[in-house]
């Protein structure tokens, strides 16, 4: 199957997902939110969280048992940077009150003024890191 095809249907079940859950449960679909509440939410609220992530990563294997491959490459960046990247998106998430998904997709979806503010500082800040990286530290290749 064509690679913008694959990427138009995950798209539009990402849309689907957001909906489906918003619909039926009245919950934003921000990972950061529900990973981060699934190691410390209550318990009753579990379920749902631990589908959702589960679904996150049976999605990538059953697409590498239909396809042979999962679309997932091995990190080109060193461990250290990678953790480093992780802590600050993880401090990111929580000063925004959420994430890409939860402010990208559903904030804005939800004509959510402090999403917008949200997404285009998220943006901002990735198109500052890749230039930096690319023109300014000497086209830094791990």
């Amino acid at each position: 199957m064509n690679l913008y095809l694959l990427s138009a249907l995950g798209g539009v079940m990402i849309g689907l997902s957001t909906v489906w859950l918003m619909a039926a449960l009245g919950r934003i679909a921000g990972i950061s939110g529900i990973t981060g509440n699934l190691l410390i939410g209550q318990h009753r609220d579990r379920a749902w969280r631990i589908a959702f992530v589960a679904g996150l990563v049976v999605a990538p294997m059953l697409l590498l048992l239909i396809r042979g491959d999962s679309g997932i490459r091995v990190p080109v960046a060193p461990w250290p940077w990678m953790l480093v990247a992780g802590l600050l998106v993880g401090v990111g998430t929580r000063l925004s009150n959420g994430c890409t998904s939860g402010h990208g997709v559903c904030g804005l979806a939800r004509l959510s003024p402090r999403s917008l503010l949200a997404t285009g500082t998220f943006m901002v800040s990735a198109f500052a890191t890749t230039y930096v990286l690319r023109h300014v530290a000497g086209g830094v290749s791990w």
